[in-house]
């Protein structure tokens, strides 16, 4: 009877700490950006972050919780492969990204951003190029383009003059190139940029003969202006964040007389992509946090601190979305890797 009264007590016991715990009990979440710009710059960004969201969840009963770190990773892919294995918590991940990495169901998109939408927004390249910048509008979209920009090479203005005067582009032309493209993984800088080749001439990136990674979009532009590539794939704003690299002289600087709308030519332009995700391991993250998550980066979007923040990535908002809002995505990553 004792014995059978312990194990009563037992079970009792462990059923009431289960009926007390209410999945608040972590004590640490690392969160991964991918390197979209130069890593130190969206490291400046994005810092404050880890007490802004330390500070927010504490409030929402995560009174474990210690600490929250940011950090950036190597590539697209690297943050994908953390977030599936479970080494890292949270990730900002471009959709691409996400539909190559959500595949075995280790990961989970909770958000995706929402920003300003832009003056131009034509699938028309030659409607980009008057020589002005492109500029945020106030209304919001979820979705982007990509777009392919020729620069100050003989065979950059070769390729802009023909699209300038309404002159179709042919594979010849895009393959006689220099091309700077972003990992494998990256929306803008390969995915699409492959989605719109395959639509065209049934290719890829991949079947360019002169094509190599850059390593982000600041190389891409600094590479641009040095000739040491005649088009590179960006994302449509691109331009604008690094105008001022554009014609500065000196360390970090592009050293161009002209200005970059100046300079460059829009020649291609891609379907719209979704926007980026906020996305959670599986692994870690159980699904009262998903929800609080959630919560917590709309309502840090929304103040003036948490806008300054995100603006690393042009968000001006979130979303939330499910995985199946991805499946346009892996369509596009079949193309890419000729499933």
């Amino acid at each position: 009877m004792k014995k059978l009264l312990l194990v009563l007590l037992f079970v009792v016991s462990v059923f009431g700490l289960a009926a007390c715990s209410d999945g608040k009990d972590i004590t640490a979440l690392k969160i991964t950006f991918v390197p979209s710009r130069d890593p130190a710059q969206i490291l400046e960004y994005v810092e404050p972050l880890e007490t802004m969201l330390l500070e927010k969840l504490q409030e929402m009963g995560y009174d474990q919780l210690e600490s929250v770190t940011v950090e950036v990773s190597a590539t697209y892919e690297a943050a994908g492969e953390a977030l599936d294995a479970g080494t890292t918590d949270i990730a900002f991940l471009p959709g691409g990204t996400y539909a190559l990495y959500s595949e075995d169901g280790n990961i989970d998109v909770i958000l995706a951003a929402t920003r300003n939408g832009l003056n131009k927004d034509s699938a028309n390249a030659k409607d980009w190029n008057d020589d002005l910048p492109t500029l945020p509008v106030d209304n919001q979209v979820t979705y982007y383009r990509s777009i392919i920009v020729a620069g100050p090479s003989t065979k950059g203005r070769e390729l802009a003059n023909k699209v300038n005067a309404g002159t179709a582009l042919t594979w010849e032309d895009l393959n006689s190139a220099k091309w700077g493209v972003q990992g494998a993984t990256s929306s803008a800088g390969t995915v699409y940029p492959s989605v719109w080749l395959f639509q065209n001439f049934e290719k890829k990136v991949t079947d360019l003969t002169n094509q190599a990674p850059t390593g982000g979009y600041g190389n891409s532009l600094a590479g641009l202006a040095a000739g040491t590539y005649d088009v590179v794939s960006l994302y449509a704003d691109a331009r604008r964040d690094y105008a001022d690299e554009w014609i500065l002289d000196g360390e970090g600087g592009y050293g161009r007389d002209l200005s970059i709308w100046e300079e460059t030519d829009v020649i291609i332009v891609t379907p719209g992509i979704f926007n980026d995700t906020i996305a959670v391991s599986n692994q870690t993250v159980n699904s009262q946090l998903k929800a609080d998550l959630q919560t917590a980066f709309m309502e840090l979007v929304a103040t003036e601190d948490g806008l300054a923040v995100f603006a690393v990535y042009s968000h001006t908002g979130y979303a939330i979305v499910t995985d199946e809002d991805y499946e346009a995505a892996r369509i596009a990553q079949a193309i890419v890797s000729g499933n």
